[in-house]
């Protein structure tokens, strides 16, 4: 089967048994369900993600399926027809379709934050809005990072008060998703230097995505430059973004357990390839006196070692999770703080296997693995690049500095 007809195979069984009339987009109840369509999803993504790659081929249409299978929709809350999953399965949802693909995994990141931004800061009709929106297959695209500030924490970008909206002046980068967004979400300093964040239509005159993403890795993200030129955004459209971080929110360790999934999804899909090459590729050395690769002892060592990492990665992950519930049942600054610190040790733990694995699927597999007809070069560049989203060695410090000194870890996307 063709990964079109695949892909085509999927959506229909996913639209399948639903009423006349009803929408286009299914609506997802349980983690389980959840779970069960991000395999389905991710099986299909897997198929071609090599070529993707290669060609930088963007994924629109992979991306359409993602979000037409009612997966964008899985963090809504419940009171207004969402089935509010998780932490611990949007992350497993996430790291499956980041083991199909992780360039795909990625993209969804900020739409899942800019929800959670919705839930905790926007009002009760803005609420209605955007949730009914996401749940009709609706995708966030991100407009947040500037490349020209002093650092990651500072905004160029400005929000103007004008009549019946604002007004939009500036410009992103790594806008991961924006080209393939309905609504880019633009977080811009106001003239009290207050920080709001701005529900851009992505066909509002003078708003610009371009495509300009040259990274060697997660080729396929989109993760561009957006321009603001004058861009009007209606009032009903803007909504409170510093308050997120002012008071105890989940909207930093949510963003983090994210970027630690994919980065798990990368592990795993880069020891599958390690194990499959072993198998059906790799020589035994010389001084094993092995007839097989597979049964080398210091490559089944080696397996072994990734394997248990991986593992206790994926435990981690799980019960940075369960924190991550908790803040967002009950915020305070204990939970918040608890919730940072264990996604925090999930990402120290994601991060050391995804670069672990990536990097033995070469030292494993043999020099043949490393011609370019293969591009299993791409599973280490992604990892590369996606682990160097915030810096890790700085979660060390601040789980040390919590649990000897008591000091809570600050409050940002990034912790």
């Amino acid at each position: 089967m063709t990964s079109d007809s695949h892909l085509s195979s999927v959506i229909n069984h996913l639209s399948s048994g639903r009423a006349s009339g009803e929408s286009a987009v299914p609506r997802i109840r349980s983690d389980a369900h959840a779970i069960q369509i991000a395999q389905w999803l991710a099986d299909s993504f897997a198929e071609e993600s090599a070529k993707r790659d290669r060609e930088r081929l963007l994924p629109h249409r992979e991306i359409d399926a993602f979000s037409r299978s009612g997966l964008w929709g899985i963090t809504v809350p419940r009171a207004y027809g969402g089935a509010d999953v998780s932490a611990s399965t949007l992350a497993e949802v996430v790291s499956l379709i980041s083991e199909g693909d992780s360039s795909i995994g990625q993209i969804p990141q900020n739409h899942y934050f800019m929800v959670e931004v919705v839930r905790w800061n926007g009002s009760e009709e803005q609420k209605r809005f955007f949730f009914e929106r996401v749940l009709q297959g609706a995708r966030f695209g991100n407009a947040l990072s500037e490349r020209r500030s002093k650092t990651v924490a500072e905004y160029q970008t400005q929000i103007h008060p004008a009549e019946g909206g604002y007004i939009l002046r500036g410009e992103k980068f790594y806008s991961t998703g924006a080209l393939f967004a309905d609504w880019i979400v633009v977080v811009a300093k106001d003239p009290e230097e207050y920080l709001r964040v701005a529900f851009v239509p992505k066909d509002t005159p003078g708003l610009e995505v371009i495509d300009d993403w040259d990274s060697f890795g997660q080729r396929t993200t989109g993760s561009g430059t957006t321009v603001l030129r004058d861009v009007f955004v209606p009032s009903e459209f803007v909504m409170p973004y510093q308050k997120s971080f002012d008071e105890p929110s989940p909207l930093g360790p949510l963003a983090q357990i994210i970027h630690a999934a994919v980065e798990l999804g990368l592990a795993r899909a880069a020891i599958k390839e390690t194990v499959s090459w072993i198998r059906n590729r790799s020589r035994p050395w010389i001084d094993s006196g092995r007839e097989t690769a597979a049964e080398d002892p210091l490559t089944i060592y080696q397996i072994g070692e990734l394997h248990i990492t991986l593992h206790a990665a994926e435990a981690v992950l799980f019960r940075a999770g369960k924190a991550v519930d908790r803040v967002i049942a009950e915020p305070n600054p204990n939970t918040l703080a608890a919730a940072s610190v264990a996604v925090a040790e999930a990402k120290v733990l994601t991060t050391e296997v995804a670069l672990a694995a990536t990097n033995k699927l070469f030292e494993l597999g043999g020099t043949q693995s490393t011609l370019s007809a293969w591009n299993l070069d791409r599973y280490w560049r992604n990892a590369r690049t996606h682990t160097l989203h915030d810096p890790v060695r700085w979660k060390p410090f601040i789980i040390g500095n919590f649990v000897l000194n008591e000091i809570l870890p600050p409050r940002h996307g990034a912790i």
